[in-house]
C-alpha cells in the first residue's frame, strides 16, 4: 500500500490542537479553584458578619443594662451607699461595651478582607471560564479542519484560539 502524503499544515494544526487542549484543561482547573475560593471566602465572610451581629447584640444588652442601672440609681436616696455599687457595675459594663466595640471592629475588618478575597477570586475566575469556551470552540474547529482537510477552517480557528489564549493569560495576569 502506498503511504498517504500528509500536508504540512496538518502537523501545525495537530500541534495547535494539543496546545489549546492543554490551555483549556489548565483554564478549567484554575477557574474551578478560583470558583471554590470565591465560595469559601463568601462563607467565611458570612461567618464573620454573624459573629459581628452576635457581638452587637451582646453589646446592646450591656448598653441596656447600663441605662437600667443608671435609672435605678436615680431612684436611690443621694446618701445611699448602694450608689458606689451601681457606679462600679456601670463602669464594668462600659468596659464590656468598649471590648465589644473593639471585637466588632476586628470582625468587620476580617469580613471585608474576605469579601475582597472573594471579589478577587471572581475577577480571576471569570476570564478562565470564558477562555475555556473560546479554546473549546477553537479545538472543535481544528478537529473539523483535520477531518475535512480544509485549511480554511483551520485559519478560521486561529482568531478564536488567540482570543481563548488571551483570556487564559488574563486569568493569571488580570490585564483587562
Amino acid at each position: 500500500m502506498a503511504e498517504e502524503t500528509r500536508a504540512p499544515w496538518l502537523n501545525h494544526m495537530a500541534l495547535t490542537t494539543v496546545v489549546l487542549a492543554v490551555c483549556a484543561t489548565l483554564s478549567t482547573f484554575k477557574g474551578g479553584s478560583y470558583s471554590t475560593l470565591s465560595v469559601i471566602s463568601q462563607a467565611q465572610s458570612s461567618d464573620q458578619w454573624a459573629f459581628y451581629q452576635a457581638k452587637s447584640t451582646k453589646q446592646h444588652l450591656y448598653e441596656l443594662q447600663v441605662d437600667q442601672l443608671r435609672l435605678q440609681a436615680l431612684a436611690l436616696a443621694p446618701a445611699n451607699p448602694a450608689h458606689a455599687a451601681f457606679d462600679a457595675k456601670v463602669a464594668d459594663y462600659q468596659q464590656q461595651i468598649a471590648r465589644y466595640n473593639g471585637e466588632k471592629k476586628a470582625l468587620q475588618d476580617k469580613a471585608k478582607e474576605l469579601e475582597q478575597q472573594r471579589d478577587d477570586a471572581k475577577a480571576h475566575g471569570k476570564p478562565f471560564g470564558l477562555a475555556v469556551i473560546f479554546l473549546q470552540v477553537a479545538i472543535l474547529l481544528n478537529s473539523i479542519s483535520g477531518l475535512l482537510k480544509a485549511k480554511r477552517v483551520w485559519w478560521t480557528s486561529i482568531p478564536v484560539a488567540l482570543a481563548g489564549v488571551a483570556l487564559f493569560a488574563n486569568g493569571f495576569l488580570s490585564l483587562f
